[in-house]
């Protein structure tokens, strides 16, 4: 028996070319689209806009499988976090940030990640393998199928749970594609934000075919704490970065900006010192800053900066000209803050012997 074909995150082209294999003209992709991303509609059978024959064709070489869910967690503030089944022992999580004004869906993009910043509890898991294009969408429906019986909607999805994405450059940027199409989820670019360590080669292609926004988790302001904190620093250091997002800003028709993430260690990059070279390091660059107050884990070596060293780091930036903000801790009572995402991975990488011929 052969297998079949999950349909989830098939791009337009990819089911027109699915469907004329099976006989069918490509008005057949949009009829099909919209029911499962508009109509919520994964059962072949209900699509009553469909052939009969092609129904029955559906069923036989095709399926729209979602993973299992293992667990959904509320924290007191609002925050929902998914803890889902991937098989062979292997999970993500995947958290919903509401606001007053957006609702931010944080999804993930491998199992578990090969970069080991020391501050991050994903990266002390080891890694697993990248997620395929339907796990990243499924992130989005199965999201999508429990808010839209609360009355909430997803407005903004960023790549910030567990994984490098840039180091899954195709399911990403096929993910991307499906999250702007009008026929799919028909988000803006600027309402979807890649983030990442620093994969420069990758940053390069992105720039030229991926118009979404991008985020940098740079966390240091000098290659010396960078290569610490962040160890993909020893491959590609801090110019050969700012080189990428300089390229990044200046290509494509549209004003593009860059956010720059940076969680604050309590006497490890937090000092005034600190914050004035970061000021150097962004001058004149379309950029804004965001401060993230550390969010322990167990068997971390680091504590959170006091609010007012944060304040003090945030002060310099302001009177830089640059723009900043400290992001708001939510989701600690579900250990669904930012750094704290974890799963379960079974680990195939020796992270120290990882070869990232990227």
């Amino acid at each position: 028996m052969q297998n079949k074909q999950n349909l989830f995150g098939l791009s337009q082209s990819e089911l027109d070319t699915f469907f004329s294999k099976l006989g069918e003209k490509p008005y057949r992709t949009k009829q099909f689209m919209k029911w499962i991303y508009h109509q919520h509609e994964f059962d072949f059978n209900q699509m009553l806009n469909l052939s009969k024959e092609l129904r029955q064709k559906l069923l036989q070489v095709a399926t729209l499988e979602l993973p299992k869910i293992s667990s959904q967690n509320f924290a007191s503030d609002g925050l929902i976090k998914w803890l889902i089944d991937l098989g062979s022992d292997n999970h993500i999580e995947m958290v919903y940030i509401p606001e007053k004004d957006r609702g931010t869906l944080c999804i993930s993009s491998q199992v578990g990640c090969s970069l080991a910043c020391t501050f991050c509890s994903t990266g002390m898991q080891g890694f697993n393998r990248n997620l395929t294009t339907a796990e990243i969408i499924a992130q989005i429906i199965i999201a999508n199928e429990y808010l839209s019986h609360e009355n909430k909607k997803i407005s903004n999805v960023v790549f910030m749970g567990m994984g490098e994405p840039l180091l899954n450059e195709k399911s990403v940027y096929s993910a991307c594609d499906l999250l702007l199409d009008d026929l799919a989820f028909g988000l803006s670019r600027r309402k979807v934000t890649i983030s990442t360590s620093g994969v420069v080669p990758a940053l390069y292609r992105m720039a030229q075919t991926t118009p979404v926004s991008l985020a940098i988790s740079l966390h240091a302001p000098d290659d010396e704490l960078r290569d610490e904190l962040v160890p993909i620093n020893q491959k590609y250091p801090i110019e050969e970065l700012m080189a990428a997002c300089k390229n990044y800003l200046t290509s494509g028709t549209q004003e593009r900006h860059i956010l720059f993430e940076y969680v604050m260690l309590d006497g490890v990059n937090d000092t005034v010192e600190h914050a004035k070279k970061l000021a150097k390091l962004l001058q004149g660059i379309s950029a804004k800053v965001n401060l993230i107050p550390f969010n322990p884990f167990p068997k971390t070596q680091y504590k959170t900066s006091k609010a007012f060293t944060i304040k003090q780091f945030q002060d310099v930036l302001f009177q830089a000209g640059i723009r900043t903000m400290t992001r708001r801790t939510r989701g600690e009572d579900v250990d669904g803050a930012c750094g704290q995402l974890a799963g379960k991975v079974i680990d195939k990488t020796r992270r120290t012997e990882n070869d990232r011929r990227h």
